[in-house]
């Protein structure tokens, strides 16, 4: 009988210490509420044990949580539609006030980066949503981390993923880039337009002292066009080397041209035999004479 009383006590024991062993991960933390008050003292990593059916334990994930924000829409203050994604990094720094100062901290903590995140949208430009993130980002997690110690919560990273901008403002973007790209082109072909004015005015200037170096550059360029093995050969004719050529070239000597003492009469033509003069009246058969036809300088006189 004593035997069987106390193997009954021995499985009773045993069952009792078994419903008050718990065991905690490396990565969590363990608060024991006994009659729903939490106790000071935190359970660490291990095995703890419990006063069954008084003491009642909930452990709380120490890690670091990742939260995608979701995505947002918002006008930025330069009036331009975007929707704006992010992602934020936290972590429990006291699970105590982490279980009992909020209901769900992983909610709260979703919720307050939402608006955070709109609010910091309307404060930016589109460049600065663009181009400066960094600076974005850390206000961002100032917004975020304010409301968040007192949780018992520390934002330890926000980023900003991704800002979807409308079609038609794509468009527009890329044209301005397009556009920018043109114009630094053309500045840099104009500028190396200038250099090689410079360069090609002193190369005049020293071909002007010596001429046969234009003809060397002549021949240059012909052995440069010759290279390409074409049909057709355009040969460049400068008007220096003309000028060149005539300054070298001798002029013979011009003789003045001699006075005349008296002008010689010019020669008259001669009539053939049978032709009258002009002036003259032809005869007719009739014995009237028909008046020759006259210049158109001479005068007609009236008839009897």
């Amino acid at each position: 009988m004593v035997v069987e009383i106390l193997s009954v006590v021995v499985i009773a024991g045993g069952a009792w210490l078994a419903a008050g062993v718990r065991v905690v991960k490396q990565y969590e933390r363990g608060l024991v509420f006994r009659f729903g008050r939490v106790r000071p003292r935190v359970a660490d990593p291990g095995l703890n044990l419990l006063v069954p059916f008084v003491d009642r334990m909930q452990k709380v994930n120490m890690q670091i949580v990742t939260m995608p924000v979701p995505a947002q829409d918002g006008i930025t203050r330069d009036n331009v539609t975007v929707r704006v994604d992010a992602v934020v990094y936290f972590k429990v720094i006291d699970p105590v006030v982490a279980a009992v100062n909020v209901q769900d901290y992983r909610s709260a903590v979703g919720q307050v980066a939402q608006t955070s995140l709109r609010s910091i949208i309307g404060k930016s430009d589109l460049d600065d949503l663009l181009s400066n993130r960094e600076r974005l980002n850390e206000g961002l997690e100032l917004m975020i981390d304010s409301p968040a110690l007192d949780w018992g919560i520390h934002i330890d990273r926000v980023e900003i993923k991704d800002v979807a901008l409308p079609e038609a403002m794509k468009r527009s973007m890329s044209r301005q880039a397009e556009a920018e790209r043109e114009r630094r082109a053309r500045v840099i072909s104009a500028d190396g337009e200038l250099q090689a004015s410079y360069k090609l005015s002193q190369a005049a200037a020293q071909m002007a002292d010596t001429p046969a170096a234009l003809q060397l550059r002549l021949l240059e360029t012909v052995v440069q066009v010759s290279s390409e093995k074409n049909s057709t050969l355009v040969l460049p004719f400068p008007v220096e080397l003309l000028r060149f050529l005539d300054a070298q070239t001798p002029k013979p000597a011009t003789a003045e041209p001699a006075t005349p003492a008296a002008e010689a009469p010019e020669p008259q033509p001669e009539l053939e035999l049978g032709e009258p003069e002009a002036g003259e009246a032809k005869p007719e058969a009739n014995g009237h004479a028909t008046p020759s036809p006259r210049s158109p300088g001479d005068a007609v006189l009236p008839a009897d």
